[in-house]
């Protein structure tokens, strides 16, 4: 039996991106830092804090959904050319609620239906690997770092856009 949700989940309006980005900061430095060297933490600070990502937001060219819990955001995700999960956090009070399983799902729709993709891929932060495999994401490759961040690249494919 599925678990039903008590929180809304939507694409975030654009005076919403500074409330979403500073949750994805803040789970970051509590949750991820710790596995990244400073030159990765100072990479992931710069991406999130990018004027030209926040621009594509506006534009519409980067996607982000979010879960509000009465308004206040408590996960989002990201996608950036059309299949690819740029970030997904979810504030620690909520997690373990299937808030980021939902998020995922909510984008999958997405990504299928609207953009008639079949498939999402991730670059999975070590502390989001075993989420991602729990879900159904498989690893297309080996444990990568780049730029001071450490990742291992991953992908879903939609047999029937429902994840496990």
């Amino acid at each position: 039996m599925e678990q039903e949700l008590s929180y809304e989940i939507r694409f975030a309006d654009q005076d919403e991106w500074e409330e979403a980005i500073g949750l994805a900061w803040k789970t970051f430095l509590e949750f991820e830092a710790a596995d990244y060297t400073q030159e990765g933490v100072k990479s992931f600070e710069d991406f999130i804090t990018n004027s030209s990502v926040k621009q594509m937001f506006v534009m519409g060219i980067y996607q982000m959904m979010a879960a509000y819990d009465k308004g206040k955001i408590v996960g989002m995700i990201t996608l950036r050319n059309e299949m690819h999960i740029s970030l997904l956090f979810v504030d620690k009070d909520y997690h373990r609620q299937g808030i980021g399983r939902a998020l995922i799902e909510k984008m999958a729709d997405y990504v299928a239906d609207e953009l008639g993709k079949s498939r999402l891929t991730v670059n999975a932060a070590p502390y989001g690997i075993d989420f991602y495999h729990k879900v159904g994401f498989r690893d297309l490759g080996p444990q990568v770092w780049q730029d001071g961040i450490k990742y291992t690249p991953m992908e879903y494919i939609f047999s029937d856009k429902k994840l496990r």
